[in-house]
């Protein structure tokens, strides 16, 4: 519960610190997950057909505030391009199986049938046996700029001088570095690190980054040119970064600390606007709108696209840190499937388990709240439901 003589109400601002004791030698910020806090309407209410959800990010016009994270279990070239059809954004694993191998089909079949107990050795074998291939880099891109969506693919800092060359020659759209933890003052006395002020300069596409925790660390990610920051880790119910290395991002706080970085590089840079994208713990239509609340201005999902009966995983989902050779922080876990990609993103659905319709779910909640796009919506009212 709030302190004594704090207001409920979640602001949404990093200056305001709550910190508690945890023993005499260690003092702990008080941090919130999306579970922890709650929408209230506050003001007026509108018709629900007078709501949009479509956004802006960089130089692309999206009609929904969705993008599919870069996991395998995910982004197929199918899934990506039925996806950017329905006015989202998928992103290509550009490190992933599609990279890999020319048909990775048998392989997911042979993924959904492993038993628990060897599914993530056998995972690690599976992406070691083939290197990525630098012909199906350009190939997948290729793909999916002949389907007419918009482009967009992922690797981690390590890949990125080797792959993203072939990937913008390709044609790609817009390129994301994503990691569990991207930092623009990586130090390293063993290699040369990835310099992410070079990169973004020397490249003509938008770049995104991530993942950011913490209000300073997206704050030098912004200074560094990217176009957008991806606050969490990403990884959601396929993560155990908690378990393995200790490492959480309660993402309300995680994205309100972001969203305040947003705003004070904007009057840093002199009006240089950087896009929030929430990466991670979105498992449902109420943790998507509360991450917009909180401040992200779209939202990247992959439990949720997990669950279509397009997805390659067959009702699995993994993502890159389940296949790490040496100390994988993820696993496959089953999150079974709730309906085809469009009943998940704009039904009709007959749940209310917050796993389809999301996009309905999110205009109800904006015109509950008299918002009349997203933008205006990360101004919704928040309260803290528990503690």
């Amino acid at each position: 519960m709030p302190r004594p003589g704090c207001s409920p109400f979640f602001t949404g601002k990093v200056e305001a610190v709550s910190e508690i004791e945890i023993g005499r030698g260690k003092r702990a910020r008080m941090t919130y997950t999306l579970d922890d806090v709650a929408i209230v309407p506050t003001r007026r209410t509108r018709d629900v057909r007078e709501v949009s959800t479509a956004w802006q990010l960089d130089a692309y016009h999206l009609d929904i505030p969705v993008l599919s994270a870069p996991m395998d279990s995910v982004a197929s070239p199918d899934m990506m391009i039925r996806l950017g059809q329905a006015g989202g954004l998928g992103v290509a694993d550009l490190e992933g199986l599609w990279t890999r191998y020319e048909d990775p089909t048998p392989l997911y079949e042979e993924i959904a049938a492993l038993p628990a107990e060897s599914a993530t050795a056998r995972l690690q074998q599976i992406y070691a046996e083939r290197h990525i291939d630098t012909g199906l880099v350009r190939y997948r891109v290729a793909q999916l700029r002949a389907a007419g969506i918009t482009v967009a693919g992922a690797c981690s800092p390590g890949h990125a001088k080797e792959i993203v060359p072939l990937a913008a020659d390709a044609g790609l759209d817009l390129l994301v570095i994503r990691g569990t933890t991207v930092s623009a003052e990586h130090v390293s006395t063993t290699r040369e690190p990835l310099n992410l002020r070079g990169l973004i300069y020397d490249l003509d596409i938008p770049v995104l980054v991530g993942g950011a925790v913490t209000y300073q660390s997206a704050l030098h990610l912004m200074r560094t040119g990217a176009a957008g920051v991806l606050a969490g880790y990403g990884g959601g119910a396929a993560s155990a970064t908690l378990r393995t290395v200790g490492i959480a991002a309660p993402m309300a706080t995680t994205i309100a600390d972001i969203a305040a970085a947003r705003r004070d590089y904007l009057d840093e840079s002199g009006g240089r606007y950087v896009h929030v994208i929430a990466d991670g713990s979105v498992g449902s239509s109420g943790d998507l709108i509360k991450a917009l609340a909180c401040g992200a201005d779209g939202v990247m999902l992959g439990t949720i696209l997990a669950r279509a009966s397009e997805a390659p995983g067959r009702g699995w989902h993994w993502g890159p840190e389940a296949r790490h050779p040496r100390l994988p922080r993820g696993e496959r876990v089953y999150v079974g499937t709730a309906g085809t990609l469009e009943e998940i993103l704009v039904g009709p659905t007959s749940s209310a388990r917050g796993h389809t319709n999301i996009m309905g779910a999110l205009r109800h909640a904006m015109a509950a709240n008299g918002y009349s796009d997203c933008k205006e919506f990360q101004r919704a009212q928040l309260v803290v439901t528990r503690r």
